[in-house]
């Protein structure tokens, strides 16, 4: 698997995450209480038309499984790759996670944040704010001489902290061509292991927190993972260039 991009690859890449946080902002900016999440995923699958690109999740396959939706819409509870064609209606207090994956001109944009809905309760409020936090931080070490450990074992010292539950089944990746290539980041480990990083890699780092247990249950979709106490998570997501200096965060919207 190829590590390191070249030039007019790392452009590409910068132009479909650019355009991966377009689309992630609008949805941010519009989610509310009664909208569901079928409303919230085909807002999602317009915005990326009109932008010139497509999901790289619709249609997605894992074995038997096909994905069906077009943004990947996890509510309280739910972890990661939430169906958005469920309907599932937003609540007020709801905690929303919205991952948006685009496949524009041959590469991949790659991020996800995480939205409270009014009224919001503060033990919601101090998960995605340490969720949030924990990826600013580990994003730091996401520097050419470190190794991919140093970035997963920011994350595990920062949450440590709080005493939340850091998600171990999903894990962060390489960005390229395909959604999900080498190297694996996960959100724990050992500072000095993994594979060492260069100028040129392409990275999505990406938290999953929960407020209870880090254990998982997979619902009977074959997609939505849910924590096994039903207490809520928390996920966001940056693309980032590893660079001969400062990272270079690449999930960036348009103006």
């Amino acid at each position: 698997m190829k590590y390191i991009r070249s030039d007019e690859e790392i452009q590409s890449i910068r132009e479909a995450c650019q355009i991966a946080a377009t689309v992630l902002k609008r949805l941010v900016d519009v989610v509310e209480e009664g909208m569901t999440t079928y409303d919230l995923d085909q807002l999602g699958r317009k915005a990326m038309e009109e932008l010139g690109a497509e999901s790289a999740c619709y249609n997605y396959r894992a074995g038997d499984q096909v994905f069906p939706a077009h943004t990947c819409l996890s509510v309280n509870e739910e972890i990661v790759h939430g169906i958005g064609t469920m309907r599932r209606v937003i609540q007020p207090g709801d905690v929303v996670s919205i991952d948006v994956v685009v496949k524009y001109r041959g590469f991949i944009g790659d991020n996800a944040s995480t939205v409270l809905i009014e009224p919001v309760a503060d033990e919601n409020a101090a998960l995605v704010d340490a969720t949030r936090e924990s990826l600013n931080y580990a994003i730091s070490f996401a520097r050419a001489g470190n190794r991919v450990g140093d970035i997963s074992n920011a994350v595990e010292r920062f949450i440590k902290r709080h005493n939340y539950g850091i998600v171990r089944d999903f894990v962060g990746h390489g960005v390229g061509a395909t959604m999900h290539e080498a190297p694996q980041i996960p959100n724990f480990g050992r500072r000095g292991s993994g594979a060492l990083l260069k100028p040129g890699m392409c990275l999505a780092i990406e938290p999953m927190i929960n407020m209870g247990t880090s254990k998982i249950e997979m619902l009977d979709d074959g997609w939505t993972a849910v924590t096994k106490d039903r207490k809520p998570s928390a996920h966001f997501e940056h693309t980032v260039l590893v660079t001969n200096g400062e990272p270079e965060i690449l999930t960036i919207p348009q103006n």
